[in-house]
């Protein structure tokens, strides 16, 4: 499965790691194959300037232009080897003499992508060694060519990835789970706190690991016309969302118009969870307090009731200009810069008020397969005290009678119940049931409050909680 032939767009230098080999003349360049070059340059994107793999990927599909198969052998191999990376690295390691930190870092990057063809893939060894000593040869240099070839030999002798986890982790080790799930050790015990039982947790974490549909939210479109439009089904859940099984959803004529967007469906349940809420007093005045890059207020926009006005807050200029572009058109609409820590605002302002809550979005880890290996368990308490600072300004912003949602996209206790029990013991706040508001779903309940899976709903791990202000 290889791509046209196309020419390394490299430029290489004298490397005191690799040999300080130097870099053949441009026209004796060697052609590569373009779909593992171009999978070598998201993982090089992604390592070297932080990247996101699913905005950069599409980015070089696009310039390159690759023939169907090749760009969806590229996608499998870039989003892949990011998602394997902790597990890749286990395998290197017990291969190398010397530390993987210390390697020369487009070494590394060319080593995981080896490793992954042969162990995940199950591509031939003597294919996988083959071009990735070639991209090697002409990405760093003829030295570093040797090693990656000696150290992808001994990958391909260990096995697959059967083998090769076997020999990491014995039966009883707790990484096993870790290793042959591709993920952190924490997050597959943050995994196993929220189910609550083990026996749903490698499938969570294997769902974690699949590639996610593509879901589409009508807002200004009936549902069954974008069906027809779009070739999709419609989801289960939301009475908005449209699933795809392929297919660009940018040549979708809703999507390009503003009818219709790309949402995952438990965003969008997340949105509908504030407008569903049983409110008591007026109901005219709507907030969504994060509204960055403005999802979920162009939902709340589209169903909101006739006369109900709709603020829409970011501390970021560049994110509240996403916001003003996702609600462009709506009436009775204002898009405000602020820090909704402390917000420009008076006290008791807003009927509804939807806080999408900064956090570590381990909820999305399908999307964004290199977050997990990002992200550390050190990251959480500092997201947990904005969250905190956040849902009190919440709950202070709203009227008596008023409803807040607190929604994030991560299932993490420290970021989820952790916080919202911590206000629910006040004497001036009510928490709503989810699970009522939403009967069409199974398995929603996360105690009084809801929680999504990629294994039960096949929507994004969003978390949803209702407090209603009761003076």
């Amino acid at each position: 499965m290889t791509a046209p032939d196309r020419r390394a767009g490299h430029k290489r230098r004298n490397d005191p790691g690799t040999g300080n080999q130097r870099p053949q003349s441009r026209r004796h360049r060697p052609v590569l194959d373009g779909a593992r070059l171009t999978a070598y340059d998201v993982l090089d994107g992604v390592s070297s300037r932080d990247a996101y793999a699913n905005l950069l990927l599409p980015q070089l599909l696009r310039e390159r232009q690759l023939e169907p198969r090749d760009a969806a052998f590229a996608t499998q191999l870039a989003y892949g080897t990011l998602r394997a990376t902790g597990t890749l690295d286990a395998v290197l390691t017990t291969l190398v003499s010397r530390p993987l930190a210390e390697l020369d870092r487009k070494v590394l990057d060319l080593l995981r992508l080896g490793t992954y063809q042969i162990v995940d893939l199950r591509v031939p060894a003597h294919a996988a060694v083959d071009t990735t000593v070639a991209l090697t040869r002409a990405i760093v240099g003829t030295g570093a060519s040797g090693l990656v070839n000696a150290v992808l030999r001994k990958v391909a002798a260990g096995g697959d990835r059967a083998a090769w986890v076997a020999a990491l982790a014995p039966a009883e080790d707790a990484d096993r789970l870790a290793l042959s799930t591709d993920h952190p050790r924490w997050i597959v015990d943050a995994w196993r706190d929220a189910l609550g039982e083990d026996t749903e947790v490698e499938a969570a974490l294997l769902a974690d690991d699949l590639a996610p549909e593509v879901h589409l939210v009508a807002r200004h479109v009936d549902r069954d016309a974008l069906v027809a439009e779009s070739g999709g089904e419609a989801g289960p859940w939301s009475p908005y969302a449209v699933r795809l099984g392929g297919g660009d959803p940018g040549k979708v004529r809703s999507v390009r118009s503003g009818a219709a967007a790309v949402q995952d469906e438990g965003s969008q349940l997340a949105a509908l969870a504030l407008t569903r809420a049983p409110l008591e007093g007026p109901d005219a005045a709507w907030l969504d307090m994060c509204a960055g890059p403005g999802g979920k207020a162009g939902l709340l926009a589209a169903v909101r009731p006739a006369g109900v006005h709709l603020t829409a807050a970011d501390r970021a200029e560049h994110r509240a200009e996403l916001v003003r572009g996702a609600l462009a058109g709506e009436d009775d609409v204002d898009v405000r810069v602020t820090d909704a820590t402390a917000p420009d605002w008076p006290a008791g302002s807003f009927d509804r008020v939807l806080l999408d809550a900064p956090c570590t979005g381990l909820g999305a880890l399908r999307r964004r397969p290199e977050v997990r290996w990002r992200r550390t368990a050190e990251d959480v308490a500092p997201l947990a005290e904005l969250q905190t600072r956040l849902l009190d300004s919440a709950l202070a912003s709203v009227r008596p009678g008023g409803v807040v949602a607190y929604v994030t996209c991560s299932p993490h206790t420290a970021e989820t119940v952790a916080i919202v029990d911590a206000v629910a013991g006040r004497d001036d706040v009510e928490v709503l049931p989810i699970a009522p508001l939403f009967p069409e779903v199974p398995g929603i309940a996360r105690g009084d409050y809801g929680q999504l899976w990629p294994h039960r709903h096949g929507t994004d791990a969003m978390f949803l909680a209702l407090l209603r202000r009761t003076r």
